[in-house]
């Protein structure tokens, strides 16, 4: 095999799998073998990464991993051949990878106006075979959210488009999470926004993130109070509490919330917040301690940090 000399983060975002499912399909299925450096860190070749974009294509056409994991490459291609056939049948306009992201997108919005709960399903189910699993976060839920905001505020569409929108798309996440079973033993991660914020959507993709990075969650969903965020947290266990703020970014009651939500955790529990109008209030969050989240890659990778225990050693917020 040609020498290896990518990283697992960079094959991560060439294939569209995240880093846990990259490593569980290597421990558990020997989809691919890497090779390793002398401090252990793994290193992918060319060839690697071209099996592990077919075993991603195949096993989002509805094949199990365990089944197709050590098949040679020749029929790996001709299945991923076969699925990419399939869903060509079911799209009027075949769309090439380069410009996927764009066109899905403008598709996601057709059908959202239109409430089409069948076409937004039809485009999901295509841009996660062509994209991946976080390539489907990244590159076009996580846009969408955005784009969905701007029309809401704009008046081009009304709450009802939205509500519709985060309901097609939560389903669709939690049918893309079924495949990566997440180990009992994994840390855990309590997902909500906080009282006051009622659009969901970004909730809904750090939680798809944290599932794809190999945590277990709990999603709670839009608009709770600090008091039953600390008691799900507290009653779990939980390693961490992740917080999406979108809108408004003017909110007097949040600082308030976000201090008692602080005070209510134990100090090793880490709180982490993103969203659209997160830098509206940086103020409050560095004086509760709270990690600012910038964007989803940042997200994985602040999760991955939590994983390891002496990321959490002083994480006490100052007072």
């Amino acid at each position: 095999m040609p020498e290896a000399h990518h990283p697992i983060q960079v094959v991560s975002r060439l294939t569209g799998l995240s880093m846990h499912v990259i490593r569980i399909w290597e421990q558990r299925y020997n989809a691919v073998a890497p090779q390793r450096t002398p401090t252990n860190r793994r290193l992918y070749a060319q060839a690697h990464i071209e099996r592990l974009n077919l075993l991603r294509e195949v096993t989002q056409a509805g094949y199990k991993i365990s089944q197709v994991a050590q098949l040679p490459m020749a029929k790996l291609r001709k299945l991923a051949a076969e699925s990419a056939d399939d869903a060509g049948h079911h799209a009027d306009h075949p769309v090439p990878a380069t410009s996927a992201p764009a066109c899905f997108l403008d598709d996601c919005v057709v059908a959202i106006k239109a409430l089409d709960a069948t076409a937004l399903e039809a485009v999901l189910k295509r841009a996660a075979t062509v994209l991946g699993a976080m390539g489907l976060l990244q590159r076009l839920i996580a846009p969408l959210s955005q784009a969905l905001g701007e029309m809401w505020r704009d008046g081009a569409i009304t709450a009802a488009h939205e509500h519709f929108a985060t309901a097609v798309i939560r389903a669709a996440l939690e049918n893309a999470a079924k495949p990566f079973a997440v180990p009992e033993h994994a840390p855990l991660l309590v997902v909500a926004t906080p009282a006051g914020q009622i659009h969901e959507l970004g909730a809904l993709l750090v939680a798809a993130t944290a599932v794809n990075c190999g945590w277990r969650v709990i999603y709670l969903g839009a608009s709770l109070p600090a008091a039953e965020l600390a008691g799900a947290a507290v009653l779990k266990q939980a390693r961490a509490v992740a917080l999406s703020v979108v809108y408004p970014a003017d909110d007097p009651q949040l600082a308030g919330e976000l201090e008692c939500l602080r005070e209510a955790l134990p100090p090793q529990t880490a709180l982490l917040v993103g969203g659209r109008a997160m830098p509206a209030y940086r103020d409050v969050l560095a004086r509760t301690g709270a990690v600012c989240i910038d964007n989803l890659m940042h997200l994985g990778s602040t999760l991955d940090d939590l994983r390891n225990p002496r990321a959490l050693t002083n994480r006490k917020p100052a007072r």
